[in-house]
């Protein structure tokens, strides 16, 4: 939009707090800003002699002003907030954090059972969280078990249930890890008594916990129990050496959310300590895109905002690296200058300043710029972490994949001294499996691999990655036995949740350091393998090999198929539906071309195939 055309409705404009919208001639959404004065922050954008090309080019697309009055400063800031969160407009700041994290939710239901959990749904359960560490908190769920008994079955403990005994105690009351409620020898108070324990213990107050143990303690050795009084003494040291590796902040210090900043060109980098009764409870670290002149206070307000909405943040002071403005009533915002809340603030900083480093570190390790001598280095640690026999300087990595649940194919990375040897890259049609099978896959490309390398008298690798866990490796040792290569080469599986390794015969999973070098460099070459075989899944859908049926459709292309499948999973699925349904995904015209051709063909056998995709000869 050019100055003069935007001084013929600068006039519209109020002169009130709200925010505004630009758009482009597509009517896509550029830009969300807020304004204590809309018409003056706006004008300022065509008024004044740009620094940057971004702000130049932002100014130049738009086509038109939308704009919305709110009540105040506060109500702008928060609608600016949600609005970037909810659309991401190119120009705006991006929070790069797209990751769905944990909660622990106590189950609506008679006795509620206590688990984690990534999908917060509305059904009446109480959810707590969201914690940044999967890990963190199955340790804390380990320690809550260990010391407060709660069930873990899955009984209907109904009331009514209970009264006809249709319930036995299980092991876990023998252990002493259950009070019994399937057999009503707990009652639902006391059972409560157990969850406000276990919220004390999430908010970092111990305290609680402690003396409910000594009381039951005492207890017990007035009734001369002293096996039981015994046991509880050891849950008690068990609770003080949990508190000990606790980062315990403050006694002074109740509640306080801490944020520190670093900024690195385009990039900022915003660090999160939840404090509470004195402890770090949470600790995230997020990184910041910027595309305007963002200053740092507009970064760190737009930060400290989304990240106490996502970890559901009601903290009444806010500890800071500078002062900002932030519109929130009765938040008390501090600039430490010594002290305990100081202290806090440089540990924020600390934590900011490692998690740039460590950055730094992944994108050293995308294989650019590193020396012999430093891949040589990664292998050494590789081959410690794993206990090797040998230096891994030849590793191979295979991966299934298959294409709507169809035609089935298999991929194998090859890493040579650190570094991807793609000549050595290899793609399988899959032979002698019928359907989608993923164990008997892994077996024959596996075996077919193998054959060949030893009938040329190939050198084998030293380390083998079976992408899929345990099933999948446990078939792949199969075809190694067959071909009897058992100790000649390592094979691991990484499961691909939990990013564990799993050994041969070995029950319990290896977890190495989540940022360690050496879980990322078999996480680089998982990437690798999964990107190479979706690729080959591309090509031969783009050379006509995979034909899906959706596209046999006049006036349907691969566009909109993809558009169908990836809405409604299966072309099954797809020739049921309605008119008005297949309209709301791909518009009222071609909707009815979809509906024509299945009402057309619904007494012909179009494919034998499940999902109705063929191949060509």
């Amino acid at each position: 939009m050019e100055p003069s055309a935007f001084q013929q409705i600068a006039h519209t404009i109020p002169p009130d707090p709200g925010i505004y919208k630009y758009f482009d001639e597509k009517k896509e959404l550029l830009y969300v800003g807020k304004a204590k004065n809309l018409r003056k922050r706006v004008s300022s954008y065509f008024n004044k002699t740009f620094t940057t090309y971004k702000t130049y080019e932002l100014v130049r697309r738009i086509h038109h002003i939308e704009f919305t009055i709110v009540n105040s400063e506060q109500d702008a800031f928060l609608l600016e907030n949600s609005l970037i969160k909810q659309f991401q407009p190119r120009f705006n700041i991006n929070l790069k954090d797209d990751k769905s994290y944990p909660y622990i939710v106590i189950r609506n239901e008679p006795f509620p059972r206590v688990f984690l959990t990534r999908r917060k749904i509305n059904d009446g359960s109480e959810y707590l969280g969201p914690f940044t560490s999967v890990g963190k908190v199955r340790e804390l769920l380990d320690f809550v078990k260990a010391n407060i008994q709660l069930r873990t079955c899955q009984l209907n403990l109904s009331e009514n249930n209970i009264k006809k005994g249709k319930f036995k105690v299980c092991l876990e009351y023998h252990l002493g890890n259950c009070k019994g409620p399937c057999e009503g020898l707990q009652t639902p108070d006391d059972y409560r008594e157990g969850l406000a324990l276990l919220k004390n213990i999430l908010k970092g107050n111990l305290g609680p916990l402690v003396q409910e143990f000594r009381k039951e303690m005492k207890e017990l050795a007035e009734k001369m129990e002293f096996e039981k009084a015994e046991f509880v003494r050891k849950k008690l040291e068990h609770l003080e050496s949990y508190q000990s590796r606790s980062v315990i902040v403050s006694k002074h210090l109740t509640h306080a959310d801490v944020f520190s900043l670093a900024r690195e060109g385009d990039l900022a980098y915003v660090n999160y300590l939840m404090v509470e009764n004195g402890t770090i409870v949470q600790t995230h670290t997020t990184e910041v895109e910027t595309h305007l002149e963002e200053s740092d206070e507009e970064v760190l307000a737009f930060s400290i905002a989304s990240l106490r909405s996502t970890f559901d943040s009601h903290s009444g002071e806010l500890i800071v690296p500078f002062q900002i403005e932030y519109p929130e009533e009765g938040l008390q915002i501090t600039v430490p200058k010594g002290g305990d809340k100081k202290k806090l603030l440089e540990l924020s900083e600390k934590n900011v300043g490692y998690f740039r480093q460590e950055l730094k570190k992944k994108k050293t390790l995308q294989l650019e710029g590193r020396s012999a001598d430093d891949y040589r280095k990664l292998l050494y640690r590789l081959m410690e972490d794993l206990q090797l026999p040998e230096l891994p300087v030849h590793i191979e990595c295979f991966d299934n994949s298959n294409f709507q649940g169809s035609f089935p194919v298999s991929a194998m990375v090859c890493f040579r001294d650190g570094e991807p040897s793609k000549k050595d890259y290899r793609h399988f049609n899959v032979k002698t499996v019928t359907g989608i099978n993923d164990f008997a896959t892994m077996k024959e490309v596996v075996f077919r691999r193998y054959k060949r390398l030893r009938e040329e008298r190939q050198a084998l690798p030293q380390l083998v990655i079976i992408d899929g866990g345990k099933g999948q490796l446990h078939s792949a040792m199969e075809s190694i036995r067959e071909l009897d290569l058992t100790g000649s080469l390592t094979l691991i599986g990484l499961a691909k949740n939990e990013e564990e390794i799993f050994f041969p015969g070995d029950s319990e999973s290896l977890k190495l350091p989540y940022n360690g070098e050496s879980l990322q460099l078999i996480r680089r070459i998982r990437d690798e393998v999964h990107r190479f075989g979706i690729n080959f899944h591309r090509s031969k859908r783009s050379a006509g090999t995979f034909v899906n049926e959706l596209e046999k459709i006049p006036g349907i292309g691969q566009t909109t198929a993809d558009a169908l499948l990836k809405a409604f999973r299966s072309i099954n699925k797809i020739r049921e539906l309605d008119l008005p349904t297949l309209a709301e995904a791909i518009g009222p015209a071609k909707a009815r071309l979809v509906r024509e051709y299945f009402d057309r063909h619904k007494q012909k056998n179009v494919s034998e195939d499940p999902e109705n995709i063929s191949e060509n000869p």
